[in-house]
């Protein structure tokens, strides 16, 4: 994937997350580069529904950008780094304060898969105190070490909560990253509902090892993202005639329609091939 079109994507994606109500004012996501391991992209210091292409910079796991810039970075870079450092396997991360998420982070409520897509952010969810490494701080991740025990923290598992502050979802690529965080944040809002009913009870870990396999794969995940890509779309069109204006995203939005199109021919290249080997 060239650099140009990394930096599309994880555009899109701080958009879409904005759009869905995941991301706010505060939050990100970024991207390990896809044939230089040591590096990845992420926006510069910006409120996600603002993200643009040109906003996205390329740095080294020591958080050092490739090319010398004066802009202003995101304090916790470390959150990212420090996953891509300890797990080779992920290739996107998100950090965010999802308002469906914080009730568990706050509570310490286990957070469970209650259904069948929240079951893709893993059969568990661990849950980072950063009072237990570094005692009393203002709770954000700024320094290596912080970011070196929530990596630590993360294990295995794909989403770690994080004490009186969010949660960090990992992934595999970045729609996957994007269906994982919609979801366990759509399964946080339905357990916290199940919990007002009287009981919540979770998937079995066998359910969750299967339901989350079934919809991580490409289908389910391209059905979601564009739908998704759809909503932003309208939404950001109905902003621009409102205010009489352009749309700021609209050479964005001619991309993300041929990234439609790509999608879709590939699709139908997997459909056809199923066909002939039936």
């Amino acid at each position: 994937m060239p650099d140009a079109q990394i930096r599309e994507q994880i555009s899109l994606a701080n958009r879409l997350l904005a759009n869905e109500g995941i991301l706010d004012a505060f939050g990100h996501v970024s991207m390990r580069h896809p044939t230089k391991p040591d590096r990845y992209f992420i926006s510069r210091h910006r409120a996600p529904k603002l993200v643009a292409p040109a906003d996205v910079l390329e740095f080294t796991l020591d958080n050092k950008p490739v090319v010398p810039t004066n802009v202003r970075f995101y304090g916790e870079m470390v959150i990212h780094s420090c996953i891509y450092e300890a797990r080779p396997d992920v290739m996107a991360v998100c950090h965010h304060h999802a308002p469906t998420i914080l009730p568990y982070c706050i509570s310490g409520v286990a957070l469970l898969p209650v259904y069948h897509l929240g079951a893709t952010m893993g059969a568990e969810v661990p849950f980072w105190d950063s009072r237990d490494d570094f005692g009393n701080t203002p709770l954000v991740v700024v320094k290596p070490e912080e970011g070196r025990s929530l990596a630590k923290a993360l294990g295995k598992h794909w989403t770690i909560l994080m004490r009186r502050h969010g949660a960090t979802v990992a992934a595999t690529d970045l729609r996957q990253l994007i269906f994982r965080t919609i979801y366990t944040c759509r399964n946080a809002e339905l357990q916290s509902q199940a919990l007002a009913h009287g009981h919540a009870g979770a998937l079995t870990a066998e359910e969750a090892e299967k339901a989350g396999a079934y919809n991580l794969q490409p289908g389910p995940v391209e059905r979601a993202w564009d739908f998704w890509v759809q909503r932003l779309v309208e939404a950001e069109a109905l902003v621009a005639l409102a205010t009489g204006t352009r749309s700021s995203q609209e050479s964005s939005s001619k991309k993300i329609s041929v990234t439609r199109a790509t999608t879709a021919k590939r699709t139908a290249g997997r459909s056809d091939k199923k066909k002939k080997s039936r």
